[in-house]
């Protein structure tokens, strides 16, 4: 169960408004969709594929280490970006939803370093740990939830995207990594024409041939 962020994007709805209309199995349903979704397109990635830095003429990361704010996302980065974020949000839905309001910081996100991500088995590893820790939090919700439990955001952010309880959260998850999704198409198919022709570009090296490996 794929969900729609088109009317959330469009500021028809909020992601409160929107999880009005979903149960926890729903979330459940998108969250394996979600990162179905991301396998489907990673397909039969090699491990050299997975680690291909792409071009990205409109990379700018100023969070990232110094260095690192204009390069390209590889596949195997990409997994570690958005599967931290989801992770955070289901976490501090699990916080909302046993009825205890949380505050912005401190934020509860951990990012595996990406350079740690250096094959297929790897990337897939961490999708379906992914999977297992969003699933546990929301099996850490109480049958009956609150939902009238919000979390602290920025008076901006209220104006734009409404208030986030338990439910919304998890969609905000959810919509980060969904925007990622052409982002993912798009390295995916530079990888792979970076490995037929034998010029598959790893992080921080010149580009290589990798017809031996």
């Amino acid at each position: 169960m794929l969900i729609d962020f088109a009317p959330v994007r469009d500021h028809e709805l909020t992601y409160f408004k929107l999880g009005q209309r979903l149960s926890v199995a729903d979330l459940k349903a998108a969250t394996h969709a979600s990162l179905d979704r991301i396998l489907e397109i990673l397909g039969d990635a090699t491990d050299a594929e997975m680690v291909h830095q792409p071009d990205d003429p409109l990379a700018d990361d100023p969070g990232a280490v110094p260095g690192e704010e204009k390069i390209g996302w590889s596949l195997a980065h990409l997994v570690a970006h958005v599967t931290a974020s989801a992770e955070e949000q289901a976490a501090v839905s699990s916080i909302l939803a046993r009825g205890i309001p949380y505050v912005r910081e401190p934020r509860l996100r951990w990012e595996t370093p990406w350079r740690a991500i250096e094959t297929r088995e790897q990337v897939l590893q961490r999708i379906e740990e992914s999977r297992r820790i969003r699933i546990a939090y929301l099996d850490a919700w109480p049958d009956t939830p609150h939902l009238n439990v919000y979390r602290e955001v920025s008076e901006r952010f209220l104006e734009k995207w409404g208030p986030l309880n338990a439910p919304a959260a998890v969609l905000y998850g959810l919509i980060h990594e969904d925007g990622h999704t052409e982002q993912f198409r798009d390295v995916r198919a530079q990888a792979a024409a970076a490995l037929a022709a034998n010029a598959i570009r790893f992080p921080g090296l010149a580009v290589q041939d990798v017809a031996g490996d």
